[in-house]
């Protein structure tokens, strides 16, 4: 059996089983999985599916010992566009597991206006439990919408007046006037099964979400004192409602959501997302050379060494407040990335270079590489364009020749202005095909070859204008 075969029957056996998931993928074939969408960068690859491994792993040690290992975080260091981000984001796709991608430039010093470093635990956290949550849905989703078929049945057809009840010289008139309504109910059910009934506007009446009265503002968890307020209103104050008119088929989709919501046991959810997030949490922190200090000591440079100094208890292991409680940090995964042009590792906080102990560095990108990415991937940018064009009953095709071409134009770029990586290819690329995107739809156009010539014709005047070249590719 093929890796790929191997992987997607993983997939199909763990699906909804986050632990056999893990337990199922081996660091080859986690590899092997990013072979499929990322080019190259092996040490990177078989750096991250070891650490993925390895949290596995810990969760199998038997005793004491198992609080005692921790991740061994990484640093990916390599030039924008060589695939750190997408090794980040395609390893937490396969795993299902908690996952944020955060801009370590985008956090201020305790201190600063701005978002504090405890914000992507939050965020974290909050993922998680969608995650779960969404999972849960799915269980109690048949249950749900069995109680949406019966309420929309009733709304269909109201039931016998209570006061009918009380006068004993109809009791038999309201007993065979029951059994019809049964009759009448089964063949509704039967039509509402078949959808005969999805035009028919009834009248629903669902739940109005509170809205806090106060707002609070501030920093160092601000946030989640303005939902305790709300909380705390939504307890006082009655659960508002609102009568809507909305076609049967719409009734369905609102009841059947507020019916699942009613069947989750939210304590179970936080409580599953909690422990996922806290042994299964991966954090991946783009731009981290960003927050390097400079050697001035004026300016908006002012902050960067103390995000730094912030990052620290929570790479290292701390206790970070979210609305669902207490969250610990000691064996989130923090995977970090960076171009680092401008500076080094080394220019870290050294206690914040002691907290990422891996460190792989990603190759540049050349023109071999470049071919490679326009055909190995699954979501290559040529099959993309392909199937994009296929909406137009369009059949677009490349010749080999093209495909040189256009990964030769991209490493020529590369090299004549700024170095972007796989990036530059998505110019390449929209320059190319422009002209055919915007006569789209044509009638006379359904068959179109790229060839090198083409290629050539095309992009031959901003190739040669080196300052053309740098606005427009």
């Amino acid at each position: 059996m093929s890796t790929k075969n191997l992987i997607e029957e993983v997939l199909v056996k763990s699906k909804g089983d986050n632990s056999q998931r893990k337990k199922f993928l081996t660091p080859r074939e986690i590899v092997a999985y990013l072979d499929r969408f990322i080019v190259g960068q092996q040490k990177a690859k078989m750096a991250v599916a070891i650490a993925l491994r390895n949290r596995w792993r810990r969760q199998q040690v038997k005793g004491k010992l198992k609080d005692e290992i921790y991740p061994n975080n990484l640093i990916l260091i390599g030039p924008t566009g060589v695939g750190k981000t997408e090794i980040a984001r395609r390893l937490a796709n396969l795993v299902q597991a908690p996952f944020v991608k955060v801009e370590a430039s985008k956090f201020t010093e305790v201190g600063y206006v701005g978002r504090d470093v405890d914000s992507m635990i939050r965020d974290l956290m909050e993922i998680g439990v969608n995650i779960v949550k969404s999972e849960k849905t799915k269980l109690v989703m048949p249950k749900a919408e069995q109680l949406a078929e019966e309420r929309i049945l009733e709304l269909l057809l109201p039931s016998i007046n209570d006061k009918t009840l009380k006068n004993n010289e109809v009791t038999a008139e309201i007993n065979a006037k029951g059994q019809s309504m049964a009759e009448t109910k089964e063949k509704l059910r039967k039509m509402l099964k078949q959808g005969k009934l999805d035009n028919r506007i009834i009248k629903i009446e669902t739940a109005k979400p509170f809205m806090p009265l106060i707002e609070i503002v501030g920093q160092g968890g601000g946030e989640e004192m303005s939902l305790k307020m709300q909380e705390i209103f939504a307890d006082v104050f009655p659960q508002k409602t609102k009568k809507r008119k909305v076609t049967v088929k719409e009734a369905r989709r609102i009841l059947v959501i507020e019916e699942a919501q009613k069947l989750i046991d939210m304590d179970e959810v936080i409580s599953e997302a909690k422990e996922r997030v806290e042994n299964s949490g991966i954090v991946f922190l783009d731009e981290i050379d960003k927050i390097v200090g400079s050697k001035t000591t004026v300016g908006p440079d002012v902050s960067r060494e103390g995000v730094q100094r912030d990052l620290l208890p929570i790479v290292e292991g701390s206790n970070v407040l979210t609305k669902y409680g207490m969250v610990k940090t000691d064996h989130i995964l923090f995977i970090a990335a960076g171009a680092f042009h401008n500076a080094k590792p080394s220019d870290l906080i050294p206690e914040l270079q002691g907290r990422f102990p891996i460190r792989v560095e990603l190759d540049s990108l050349t023109k071999d590489d470049f071919y490679r990415i326009l055909i190995e991937p699954e979501n290559a940018l040529t099959k993309q364009y392909i199937a994009l064009l296929a909406t137009e009953s369009v059949n677009l095709s490349f010749t080999d020749d093209a495909i040189c071409k256009i990964a030769e134009i991209a490493a020529q770029v590369n090299e004549m202005t700024e170095n972007i990586g796989a990036r530059r290819l998505h110019t390449v690329m929209s320059a190319l095909l422009e002209d055919i995107l915007f006569k789209l739809p044509d009638p006379d156009l359904k068959e179109i070859t790229i060839t090198a010539d083409y290629v050539q014709d095309r992009l031959k005047h901003i190739i040669e204008n080196k300052d053309l070249s740098r606005y427009i590719l």
